[in-house]
Parts: C-alpha cells; structure tokens; sequence
C-alpha cells in the first residue's frame, strides 16, 4: 500500500488526504492544530462557481492612488511592509495586464468550473448537507457607474464562461432582504455560487470523512520535514512518523517549510480579517459591499464580516482598522448586533504572482508534493485540485490539464 504524509489540515491538505485515502493510499494528516482552524476558517464561506477570473491587481491609476493614500478599505498596507512584498507584488502587477490574465483565467476556469461538483460528492459523502446553502450571493453597489461597470463585466463572463447571474433593482432586493436599510442603487445576484453556514465546521465534516475511511489525523511540527533513506519523516506527538511520500498543502506557510529544501517561490501574503455578531438582523444570502471591501454572510453563530487584503509583515501585529471601517459600513446596512470574539481573528491569503495554485511534484525531490497558493479561493479550490494531485500521485490521468500548476514554473 502506498503511504504519504499530508502537512496541513486546511481545506486543502484535508481533500487532498481524502482523495489520496479513496484511491487506496495509506495517509496520514498532520497539523499543529484541529482541521480547518487556520486560512480555511478566515473566510466568507462562498464556494464560487462565478469566480472563473483569478483576482487581478488594478492597473486604474485612480484606484491605485485611493489605495496608496489610504482611502480604500479594499487594500491596505504598512509602508515597513511594502520592501517583505515588493518582488511578487511587481509579479502579480505583471501577470494582471490584460493578455497574461486572460492565459491565467483559461486555467483557472478549468477548476473553478470543476469545484463545485467536486465539494457536492464530499458534502454528500460527510453528511454536511445542512451546512450548505445553495442560494448565490450579491454585490451591492451605491454608486450608478459602479453597477453599471460591474454588470458589463458580468456580462463579458456570462457569454465568456456561461455563469448565471440577474440583476435587481433596490425594490427588489428590499422585498428578499427586508433588514437591509440601505439598498444602494442595486445589485448583481450571482445565482449559481454555494454558501457554508459554519466553514470550520466543513472543513471539519471532511476531516471525520477521511478518519472514518481508515485515515489518521495528528497533531505535529511540519517544519520537521525530513528527507528519508525511503520516503519523508516528521515528528508527531506521539513520536516520528515515516511515508512514501510527503504532501505539502501549508498554504502561506509552505514556502517557508520549502526553503530549507532548495525552493524559492515568491508569494502575495494577504491578511484578512473577520468578526461574528449576534443579536442583530440577519441576511437571506451573503452580501459583498465592494465599496468598502467587505462581505457580510450569515453564518450558523450570526453575521460574518471579512474584510480585503492587508499588506504587513508575518510577524505585524494586527491592526483592526480596516475591519472597524468595514462594521461602520454594515453598521448603515443592518443592525450588527454584538461582536461575539473578544478581538476579532485575521488570516493569511496565499497568492501566487501569476495567480493560478501550485500543483504537482517537487522538481528535486522524489516523493515531494506541492499543493498550495490558492489566493482567495482556496475554500472553493481545495476538493477539485485535491483530486488534480492525488491523481498525478497514483499516476492516472488528471480530470484537466495539470500543466499551467506545476511548481517548475517558478524555476525554483
């Protein structure tokens, strides 16, 4: 029986475990935490079918003003922060220009058109029906030339990629979400998009899904990866570990972990904040307010907030003003209620420069595998490239074409 290791118990890793474990692999999963308490929690809980576009940085000088000086909640950034990231920021601003996105999207497509269908046979199979909702969500918009921007790129997608959308007036977005006492100049309802109530808790289905299909999860150190005379070694609470092979899904870890291997692989660290409430109104479906950089989505422990993308060092303390911006604008849509946390929690976002996941094996290393870099979407991601690698593992051939993820691309 083939064995491996899988370092991570975020979305990623626990799918990619599942697959590698229904293939007939002996796995095992290894975090310093529970399943899906890191990346996989910080999020809106969105699984996105629209998304067949990866986020690209804006080349709209005005917008790129607003962000430098500070007047957009949708980034932030500390300038002592700004040198940590320079070099895959210049990367990503490279691969946004409008030929190398379109290259990217193609891919991206490919897998975003696959996630949802990959989630549906695990919510099945994990008895997690009752965490999902499958209504879509909405984009408000209080500006007229914003909401006409936004659905001519709609548009664009719809005859691009066939996504499904309607557009609603603010009458008709009072009648569906009578809390809201703001409905700006309308919305765009993405239809086809799934909701988690409780994304942890997901993450966690899955995670029983792979124990009770003969997996272990454990709790242990993945930066005491260590090559093998046979295989990959790590340290576990209850001693050292030995496999085959060696998964690396440690989102904006990995990198990290990998330079003691000889790998360089430059990456875009988004912090991402968010913050439950309760007692107050509650949503139909989850609602993203662009204007200000935030998605508010009701969850099974009350409204959510997340916000956008903060740009600081790993080890910045967390500065919990671009969240406050965000509650302040919710707060003139619904009645919030009170925060639930103490202090609001925050994550990291893992993008990759050229904004398509890493996929494949280590090019130096037999037995290594690299699965990390989702940027935003690896909520949505992790059951369908979870399959790609564990596919390209046990040798067979990949639902799609593995190429556009493989790690050589970054000539590490």
């Amino acid at each position: 029986m083939k064995s491996a290791i899988v370092l991570g118990a975020g979305m990623i890793g626990v799918a990619t475990a599942i697959h590698l474990q229904q293939r007939g692999w002996s796995v095992v999963l290894l975090d310093r935490k529970e399943p899906g308490r890191e990346t996989s929690y910080v999020n809106a809980g969105i699984i996105q079918s629209e998304a067949v576009q990866p986020y690209a940085m804006s080349h709209d000088w005005r917008e790129i003003a607003n962000i430098a000086l500070g007047r957009s909640n949708k980034v932030r950034y500390h300038l002592a922060a700004l040198p940590h990231h320079l070099g895959p920021l210049l990367g990503y601003w490279w691969h946004s220009f409008p030929v190398r996105h379109t290259r990217a999207s193609e891919a991206y497509a490919q897998i975003i058109s696959c996630a949802a269908r990959e989630h549906e046979v695990f919510i099945r199979q994990s008895n997690a029906c009752h965490l999902i909702r499958r209504d879509g969500f909405r984009f408000l918009y209080h500006q007229q030339s914003a909401f006409e921007e936004a659905v001519a790129a709609a548009e664009s997608l719809r005859q691009a990629y066939g996504v499904k959308f309607s557009l609603m007036s603010p009458s008709d977005l009072k009648k569906v979400e009578p809390a809201l006492a703001d409905a700006g100049v309308g919305a765009l309802h993405w239809l086809e998009p799934w909701a988690a109530l409780d994304p942890g808790a997901l993450v966690s289905a899955y995670a029983n899904l792979f124990t009770r299909l003969g997996g272990r999860v454990v709790r242990g150190d993945a930066q005491s990866l260590a090559k093998t005379g046979s295989g990959w070694s790590v340290i576990a609470e209850d001693g050292q570990m030995e496999a085959e092979a060696a998964v690396v899904a440690l989102g904006p870890w990995s990198p990290d972990l990998l330079k003691r291997l000889g790998y360089w692989f430059p990456m875009v660290r988004k912090r991402g904040y968010y913050r439950h409430y309760a007692g107050g109104s509650r949503l139909a479906v989850p609602l993203c307010d662009p204007a200000n950089g935030y998605v508010l989505a009701p969850m099974a422990k009350g409204a959510r907030i997340t916000t956008g993308a903060e740009l600081a060092t790993p080890s910045a303390k967390p500065d919990f003003s671009q969240l406050a911006h965000a509650e302040q604008a919710a707060g003139q849509l619904i009645m919030l209620g009170r925060p639930l946390e103490p202090k609001p929690g925050y994550g990291t976002r893992p993008c990759m420069p050229d904004m398509l996941p890493i996929v494949g094996a280590a090019p130096r290393h037999r037995g290594l595998w690299l699965h990390f870099g989702h940027g935003h979407q690896g909520f949505t991601l992790g059951p369908a490239t979870g399959r790609v690698i564990a596919e390209l593992m046990n040798n067979e051939v990949s639902m799609i074409n593995p190429l556009p993820y493989r790690p050589e691309r970054y000539r590490c």
